[in-house]
């Protein structure tokens, strides 16, 4: 299916040009402004770093900040230097009504985000808060390195290992599920059990365990490294319609030898089970229709969406309905978490290699406090512990929650709106950062997650695009569509970096699952031609 725009005209090309002339003439710094000072402040911690600093505002670009934070903090060498994200907080001065202040990313330079739309002005102090940016870089996918037969009908979803990206996990509407030699590109274990279509698949933190959900009504547990089926061969029983969700529980919130994990229903509720035991610990049955989704928090809450128009949030310990957030008009088809990354990968920091190999040298304790420390250290936003809910519906928006205290929740923070047709997909980059919902309208938008604000749209696809995968790094975005291509996206411009299509190198039909693996070297694909597909740089 082609999926190439036809060459603009001479008339859209003049029209672009004008726009990019009054872009640029609209951030031009006029001259003889003189200097602004600005004090440094670490996002984390709160602290400052060294003392108010005079800079010329002609010269006060992101990346002239950037050399000057570095030469503040000894990072002289170009080997030292870090990449920043500055911000800065709005807090409105006279307001009658008590307000959040507003976060301002400084995307381009001082005076045209916060001077010139009259925040601040010259003589004053101006604050910015600092954030590190990963040093770690993902080189984007350019070829399909292995092209796997073996599932005899649709994969419908995929997943990487946390370990690393030489094992996939993928399941199928054959009754199967399988594991994947990413390395050799050849199937390493066949996972048999279940009796009808594998819908969802989903890894344990540590990496030893693979669950499944299928549309038997089950759940099965297996070992990752030899593929048995666990629990005797046993499913977990109690749901009386297919498995639409699976999530486990963090592995900083297990008690030591009893990991738990929850499966949500068609037949409108969530069960929470004891992994090892092989039985139910909780029934969280509290909506009124199909269970489209089910997410565990770092915080102890499990979070569930419904064709039923709500999104509930659970105690994980009692199992006792927290809170019921109304504000969709329809079906809620999807959810994720602003630390979901740091729960994925336990603790394993995917951009340290050393990270990775020493964590599994821990002892289970020891593991427990490495992942404890890295959601700590994700979950902050400007200074504070604050973890971010999105939810997905066919009501053609996305909403952003604060999810850091749930019993005191009673309105989300901002509604996305802009998308079309349904949103089927939404996530968050690894950072918690960037928002990305992929929708049947064919095309995926951008939104800024501190506040909601809408970044770009990604326009490409010519069928609905089902899912997406932010890089570890943040920097580019692959999204997979109806329309049989894979399409890989820089997410500070929004330009399309790599078109994966084509009978040559690409899928022969819709793609309906892709991963991009945690530590950025891989990327999986599957979809209706039955083939997994691996693809690397």
């Amino acid at each position: 299916m082609a999926t190439l725009a036809p060459p603009p005209s001479k008339k859209q090309k003049l029209i672009a040009q004008n726009a990019k002339l009054e872009v640029e003439g609209s951030r031009r710094i006029p001259d003889g402004l003189g200097s602004v000072r600005v004090q440094f402040v670490d996002q984390s911690n709160g602290t400052t770093t060294g003392g108010p600093v005079a800079i010329p505002l002609a010269h006060a670009s992101v990346k002239n900040l950037e050399l000057l934070l570095n030469s503040l903090q000894g990072q002289d060498h170009d080997a030292q230097k870090v990449p920043y994200q500055f911000s800065f907080q709005h807090d409105p001065d006279g307001s009658e009504v008590e307000t959040q202040p507003t976060v301002i990313d400084i995307s381009s330079d001082l005076y045209n985000t916060v001077i010139k739309p009259a925040l601040r002005s010259t003589e004053d102090l101006i604050t910015l808060q600092y954030t590190p940016q990963s040093v770690f870089r993902v080189r984007a996918i350019t070829r399909c390195s292995a092209a796997i037969s073996g599932h005899g009908q649709a994969i419908l979803a995929t997943q990487f290992s946390p370990r690393n990206s030489s094992r996939m996990v993928s399941g199928s509407g054959d009754g199967t599920a399988r594991i994947w030699d990413c390395e050799t590109g050849t199937p390493f274990h066949t996972l048999k059990g279940h009796t009808s279509w594998v819908l969802v698949v989903s890894y344990s933190p540590d990496g030893d365990t693979i669950a499944t959900g299928s549309m038997d009504n089950t759940v099965r547990l297996w070992n990752a490294s030899n593929g048995k089926a666990l629990n005797n061969g046993q499913p977990l029983r109690g749901h009386t319609r297919w498995i639409t969700s699976l999530a486990w529980e963090p592995l900083h919130r297990q008690h030591p030898g009893r990991p738990r994990l929850a499966s949500a229903s068609k037949d409108a509720s969530v069960r929470v089970w004891d992994v090892v035991g092989g039985r139910m610990d909780l029934d969280l049955s509290r909506h009124k229709s199909s269970v489209s989704c089910v997410k565990w928090g770092g915080s102890g809450y499990i979070y569930t969406a419904s064709q039923d128009k709500t999104v509930m949030v659970f105690d994980a310990n009692s199992g006792s309905a927290i809170k019921t957030l109304t504000s969709h008009a329809h079906w809620v088809n999807h959810l994720a978490l602003s630390s979901e990354f740091v729960l994925r990968t336990g603790p394993r920091d995917p951009t340290v290699s050393s990270s990775r190999e020493a964590a599994d040298l821990l002892d289970s304790a020891s593991q427990k406090s490495a992942a404890l420390d890295r959601f700590q250290k994700a979950s902050r936003h400007h200074g504070q512990s604050s973890e971010r809910l999105i939810s997905a519906s066919d009501d053609h928006t996305v909403f952003l929650w604060d999810v850091s205290e749930p019993t005191s929740l009673k309105k989300p923070i901002t509604r996305l709106h802009g998308h079309l047709k349904p949103i089927n997909h939404a996530t968050f980059s690894a950072d918690g950062r960037i928002i990305a919902s992929s929708s049947f309208d064919n095309t995926v938008k951008l939104w800024r997650a501190s506040d909601g604000a809408f970044l770009r749209t990604l326009k490409g696809h010519v069928g609905p695009v089902y899912q997406s995968a932010f890089s570890t790094d943040g920097r580019l975005l692959v999204s997979v569509s109806a329309d049989t291509t894979v399409k890989v996206w820089e997410v500070q411009t929004g330009k399309l970096v790599e078109d994966l299509c084509g009978m040559d190198r690409g899928h022969r039909d819709e793609v309906f699952a892709v991963d991009w693996s945690p530590d950025g070297k891989r990327v999986g694909t599957g979809g209706k031609d039955k083939v997994v597909r691996i693809w690397t740089s």
